[in-house]
């Protein structure tokens, strides 16, 4: 089961190095200069929000202190809490309405013209300032479809502010918003592709309204990916990250910014030390393109790649096939070529490759090497934009272009439409849509995830689910190793949402 959390924010700093007077003076004019180039390669003629960013390498000693309380005095400023209003609109409805017997008790049926019921619903979520002058980044899911976002500052909850959506990015789970408010405390980035398993970091966020937490664990793995969003580089963290801690920060033992804490895998609904992090390098190149254009443009090949590994002794990605009039088919890639290295960075699957291309901007000139027939090659190609329809079929040199040889997640589950007479009987909320679960094999993948029977399925990784049908199709069309489903679930009087992760790998 996956619940989301998280927080985050940014700013530049150099350390000073033990060298000579001289080497000291030309380190410094040296570092001025790095900065200066690199905030005009970041903003362009617009600067943008100020941030801080210390990419020194963190100074690893097995020797821990007695206490972190310094780095969370530093940091936790930093981290908000947000929460977010969504105004639903109802068409009131009563089961016996059609019966003249009982339309003396509830009144006549529904008819065009009627007033709609409305109702807010509220969610908790975490977020953390990234520049003085207001920036923060969150999880994108902790605003979606929101109507109205409050901002407290984590030092002073009973000060609150309204904030404004900037820019969101599903695909890597991502959302900026802004506050109107001068010298707020902002955070140090750190730099996430530095990190290392066994790293200390610590995860700072609201869980379950109690209150800004922090939960103190290690980097237990880095480059997951689940399928849960179109664009995945996790770090997986033991620090507990619970409901309320989505957008919140993961920093590290200097108290700088390594990720936005995002979701988790449970099967308790709790954490049970398995946690994810978008890493800030990635959240980072989100921001900046969402606050410099207003949308995020990810660079693109043109090529479609085969999910499975090539031989357990070889690492890259294997071409399934080139789309036509693409830079991948202009510079001459084609069907069963491996890719092992883009402008230096080594690939090791079709994920990384699909990580890599799209972290470049549109334009870029890049070189490809690869394999094929047993032979190393190399071709140049300037990337161009991916288009929408590439990033949902595969053409964009990211998704595995068919799901042959895959498990499905769902296999021994059957599911029905959610129609009148099963809606009265779950007593289904109105504004909730979905597919029901009529039948659960207990072997299957779905049931040691949890699934039940009754349980209603309204979303297949971040996907509405409006009837059985859409379930089966989105289903059929997941390509990674997790199935993240949200279901809807009466427990007693009350129902709620929560989160599933499926096995999409493991024949049962």
């Amino acid at each position: 089961m996956n619940v989301r959390a998280g927080a985050v924010s940014i700013f530049w700093s150099m350390k000073p190095l033990a060298i000579s007077p001289a080497g000291t003076l030309l380190a410094l004019v040296g570092a001025l200069c790095f900065v200066l180039v690199s905030q005009l390669t970041l903003c362009g003629k617009d600067t943008g929000p100020a941030i801080k960013v210390d990419t020194t390498p963190l100074e690893r000693s097995p020797q821990l202190g007695t206490s972190f309380a310094p780095v969370v005095k530093k940091v936790a400023p930093s981290v908000v809490n947000i929460y977010s209003t969504h105004i639903v609109h109802m068409r009131p409805f009563h089961p016996f309405s059609d019966d003249p017997f009982f339309r003396q008790f509830f009144g006549p049926p529904r008819r065009d013209g009627d007033h709609d019921i409305t109702r807010r619903e509220e969610a908790l979520g975490s977020g953390v300032i990234v520049s003085p002058d207001g920036y923060l980044l969150t999880a994108y899911h902790v605003v979606e479809d929101a109507d109205e976002i409050q901002v407290a500052l984590g030092d002073n909850e009973d000060k609150e502010y309204t904030a404004k959506v900037i820019g969101t990015d599903p695909q890597t789970d991502v959302a900026v918003l802004k506050i109107e408010a001068k010298d707020l405390p902002a955070i140090t980035l750190g730099d996430s592709s530095e990190l290392e398993v066994g790293d200390v970091v610590l995860a700072l966020g609201n869980p379950f309204a109690l209150g800004q937490s922090v939960t103190m664990g290690i980097v237990s793995g880095l480059g997951r990916h689940y399928g849960v969003n179109d664009y995945e580089d996790f770090i997986q963290t033991d620090a507990a990250i619970n409901q309320g801690n989505s957008g919140g920060a993961l920093v590290d033992a200097e108290g700088r910014l390594v990720g936005i804490n995002t979701w988790i895998a449970t099967s308790s609904g709790g954490s049970e030390g398995v946690g994810f992090a978008v890493p800030i390098n990635m959240a980072r190149r989100v921001m900046q393109s969402l606050i410099s254009g207003g949308k995020v443009s990810r660079g693109y090949l043109g090529i479609i790649f085969n999910p499975q590994d090539i031989t357990p002794d070889q690492s890259g990605a294997l071409v399934d096939d080139v789309a036509s009039n693409t830079p991948a088919q202009k510079a001459g890639l084609k069907s069963g070529d491996v890719i092992t290295d883009i402008n230096g960075n080594k690939i090791t699957d079709a994920n990384t490759l699909r990580l890599v291309v799209s972290g470049m901007a549109p334009g870029t000139q890049v070189t490809v090497k690869f394999y094929r027939d047993g032979h190393a090659r190399t071709v140049s190609a300037a990337l161009a934009e991916l288009p929408e329809q590439a990033d949902q079929n595969g053409s964009g040199g990211s998704h595995p272009g068919s799901n042959h040889g895959k498990t499905d997640a769902l296999d021994g589950v059957t599911v029905s439409d959610l129609d009148r007479d099963a809606r009265a009987q779950l007593s289904v909320p109105q504004d909730v849509h979905g597919a029901v679960v009529v039948d659960v094999d207990e072997n299957s993948n779905a049931a040691q995830a949890g699934l039940q029977v009754n349980d209603l399925i309204v979303e297949i990784n971040h996907h509405p689910v409006a009837d059985a049908s859409q379930a089966v199709d989105l289903c059929n069309q997941a390509t990674g190793a997790r199935l993240l489903l949200k279901i809807w679930r009466r427990v007693g009087d009350t129902g709620g949402t929560r989160f599933l992760s499926v096995d999409n790998t493991k024949a049962r």
